[in-house]
């Protein structure tokens, strides 16, 4: 006999694999609901035969939140991984929005009336579960097409399962225009069982709790980073996150279960301020930043990038993994602006703490 979610959950508790976990066992029987009925309705019904049978109705999806590092990506690992039908897709919904706006861009070329249609037409045509990571909304784009996206997908019989940080009030929070955006809320709140993940644990920070998170120098850490990224994603090889900011986009090269990879020179290199960074840093709940160089006035805008970085990633107590070239005190000595830098270097020590960002 198939076992269930929560077989599988205890199984692995049994083998060592995860810790027992009471908010995380509690959010099992709502995934196991929504598994059950996939199965046994694995295609959406078309053409004249579903005109004289019964009007199917999906169970709610689900919106699970809750702070960073409590298993929310474990959890949807574990469900996706286990519904065995063939149509479904998970996806980090900040690609997915990305694609999404593509797809209307394509479509106005065209001269299609509704550019949204076909878009979630061919959503629904690929997939009858969708599951995403991290639900946020920043981005004024977004907003203003989500609501109707998701309702052209509940009316297609798409089934919806997303993570998110924020409960679905706090989501484009202080956005402009927000009220337009009120009603997505609402749709949410109907059509998603919405559960808050309200473990005590962050596993995240529990598996950095007491580690090495600074590495010099940078040309002898590469294989101990790789470790980490193994660990934190889970051995995945991860995929470039494009974020949307303004009007134009950041990509973070290497991104998986919340972990973003990338050199100081991915970053810091380019033209990119104060929002891109603050994008980067709402997106990642773990940042993996090699080769930090040491830095002279002959770079003064690749320190001023990194001062920016850094600052940002602080104010979101988002977990730091840095490889660098000398110790943070040491890196940028002289030069304009080396008297601010000693506050990086201060952030970048506290950031080291065991504690730090719990």
């Amino acid at each position: 006999m198939r076992q269930t979610l929560t077989e599988i959950y205890e199984a692995r508790i049994d083998a060592g694999e995860l810790r027992p976990d009471p908010a995380q066992h509690a959010v099992l029987p709502e995934l196991e609901e929504i598994r059950v009925w996939l199965e046994a309705n694995p295609e959406r019904k078309r053409g004249l035969f579903s005109l004289f049978s019964a009007r199917e109705e999906p169970p709610k999806g689900l919106y699970l939140w809750g702070g960073v590092g409590r298993g929310k990506s474990m959890l949807m690992d574990l469900f996706t991984d286990n519904v065995a039908i063939p149509n479904k897709r998970r996806v980090h919904f900040h690609s997915f929005m990305q694609e999404v706006q593509r797809g209307m861009h394509e479509a106005r070329k065209k001269g299609v009336e509704d550019a949204l249609q076909p878009v979630a037409d061919a959503v629904a045509a690929q997939v009858r579960l969708l599951a995403f990571d991290e639900m946020q909304i920043t981005d004024i784009t977004d907003a203003m097409v989500v609501g109707r996206l998701f309702q052209k997908l509940f009316d297609l019989g798409v089934v919806i399962v997303t993570t998110s940080n924020r409960a679905p009030e706090g989501l484009y929070e202080n956005g402009l225009n927000r009220q337009v955006f009120l009603p997505f809320i609402a749709l949410l709140r109907e059509r998603l069982k919405v559960v808050e993940l309200e473990s005590p644990t962050d596993y995240r920070q529990h598996r950095l709790k007491g580690a090495q998170v600074y590495f010099w120098p940078a040309t002898k850490s590469h294989g101990r980073i790789m470790e980490i990224w193994t660990d934190l994603t889970g051995g995945d090889k991860g995929q470039p996150l494009v974020l949307p900011v303004n009007g134009r986009t950041v990509e973070i090269p290497c991104f998986a279960n919340g972990v973003g990879l990338a050199t100081f020179w991915d970053l810091c290199a380019k033209p990119l301020g104060p929002a891109d960074f603050l994008a980067i840093a709402e997106a990642c709940r773990v940042l993996i930043l090699e080769d930090i160089p040491r830095l002279s006035a002959e770079n003064y805008n690749e320190v001023k990038r990194f001062v920016t970085l850094i600052d940002a990633l602080y104010e979101a107590r988002v977990r730091l993994i840095a490889s660098a070239a000398d110790q943070p005190e040491q890196l940028y000595m002289e030069g304009t602006g080396a008297f601010e830098y000693e506050r990086t270097a201060s952030r970048l020590r506290e950031m080291q703490g065991a504690d730090w960002g719990a």
